[in-house]
């Protein structure tokens, strides 16, 4: 399996907020965000190769029940990911998958995570990646099948307050309830995200969304491992 670090910390963003977890940190992502916050799984992914056994004794070594498998993209590893899910829940432990919701496949999971991405994530229209990324970044076909067969979460990063307008298109089209949406200030900083959070908040307050922060930039900053 291309994974890229393993490591246990705190959930920093979403319904789980501050619940320590174990996270799983696959390589390789379909996607190219102008802001990924992980660039060494996307942009420049990482080649590192992890047998699913090696994975599953490894993360069960930290004896925390939460586990977090995020990317990169998992659903790209689909044969992997789904004897990965298999075996962690066959041990009792609770299994968050982040996604960015562009590709289905059953599996063992607790609470689907999902993260589509806005017209905010784009790469400049004249990097080779633009058209892709553009065509590919959101899939309402998938985002349907995860909400109708599986717990879940909607993140969106949101980078300035127009970005409303294309999540509640999205949340119309879908349709996406409003109970599962999660709004999530775009930055890798902490300079970065306080100056959107309070108009995020009142945005939140607004539409009966849920905010997140992220706990694990506000405290550590923009560093792997945490």
């Amino acid at each position: 399996m291309k994974y890229s670090e393993v490591f246990y910390t705190i959930q920093g963003e979403g319904q789980l907020i501050g619940v320590p977890s174990v996270f799983f940190r696959t390589s390789y992502c379909n996607l190219r965000c102008v802001w990924c916050d992980t660039p060494y799984t996307s942009w420049n992914p990482e080649n590192k190769d992890m047998i699913v056994a090696d994975a599953v004794e490894l993360i069960t070594g930290y004896g925390c029940k939460h586990v977090v498998i995020t990317g990169g993209e998992p659903f790209v590893q689909v044969p992997e990911l789904t004897e990965l899910c298999h075996e962690l829940d066959r041990r009792g432990h609770h299994l968050t998958i982040e996604t960015n919701a562009t590709i289905f496949a059953p599996v063992t999971a607790h609470l689907i995570s999902m993260s589509p991405k806005l017209r905010n994530s784009n790469p400049p229209r004249d990097n080779r990646y633009f058209r892709r990324h553009e065509r590919g970044r959101i899939c309402a076909d998938v985002i349907r099948q995860f909400l109708d067969q599986y717990e879940c979460q909607v993140k969106f990063v949101v980078d300035c307050p127009e970005d409303l307008e294309e999540i509640q298109t999205l949340q119309a089209d879908i349709p996406i309830p409003v109970e599962t949406v999660v709004l999530m200030p775009q930055g890798i900083t902490p300079e970065e995200l306080r100056p959107k959070q309070e108009w995020l908040v009142d945005i939140c307050k607004t539409h009966g969304y849920r905010y997140s922060p992220r706990v694990h930039v506000d405290i550590w900053g923009n560093q792997r491992g945490v």
